[in-house]
């Protein structure tokens, strides 16, 4: 059976304090819970792609796991999992399919690529770690990564996500299809330029590009 991934937004009105702690203390929980083969836990940045600035109301869980009903057990009769729905104020999940994947994770490669089930959005996870010798030159050229996505066509749905400030870096991004992706990537100069500069300026330890269709979006609150 194919292995389910799902990437969760809490966001809190209240309960701020209780979410940003749980970035550390639910590590210990998470680790030892049936089914969950990887997992994690992020904050989230204010601005657009990549950001300086933290979002401290809003928080994500990527997850993977064995079977859905694993992940159904999770939220619906863990007290950690209940604890993410109720404390929150609006939660968003999206049911992901992996179709390309290209680097690793923090040495993983946690994501077993499908073959594609039909013409659905598309969701594509980036995220990087930071050389700290190129951190002050990476964040330099931010506002440049932040305006491409910004004023690119096609894309409903950008976020900046990260396990550690300033160094391990990820976003989340939501497209109409993958010729807007392509179209995004090879044919924005601002965009472009920023892909030649990673490589020539060597910002990245360790890279991944994700992409996957996106089976379906739940929007509570």
């Amino acid at each position: 059976m194919r292995q389910q991934v799902f990437l969760h937004f809490f966001t809190y009105q209240s309960h701020k304090f209780w979410a940003f702690t749980q970035m550390q203390r639910a590590h210990k929980l998470l680790q030892q819970v049936q089914g969950l083969k990887f997992y994690r836990m992020l904050g989230t940045g204010a601005g657009a792609g990549f950001s300086l600035r933290p979002d401290f109301s809003t928080y994500a869980l990527l997850s993977v796991w064995e079977h859905e009903n694993d992940k159904n057990r999770f939220f619906d009769g863990h007290r950690l999992g209940r604890q993410f729905f109720e404390l929150s104020s609006e939660q968003v999940a999206y049911h992901l399919h992996p179709i390309h994947t290209h680097g690793h994770w923090s040495g993983y490669q946690p994501f077993e690529v499908q073959k594609p089930l039909a013409d659905k959005p598309i969701g594509v996870i980036t995220r990087a770690t930071l050389r700290p010798s190129r951190l002050i030159d990476f964040w330099r050229h931010v506002p440049q990564a932040s305006k491409a996505i910004k004023n690119a066509q096609g894309v409903h749905f950008y976020k900046g996500i990260g396990e550690w400030p300033f160094i391990q870096q990820a976003t989340f991004s939501v497209w109409d299809s993958n010729e807007a992706i392509h179209n995004f990537a090879y044919k924005q100069k601002a965009h472009a330029d920023i892909v030649r500069k990673t490589k020539k300026r060597k910002w990245y330890k360790e890279d991944m590009f994700n992409r996957f269709e996106i089976l379906s979006t739940t929007h509570t609150s």
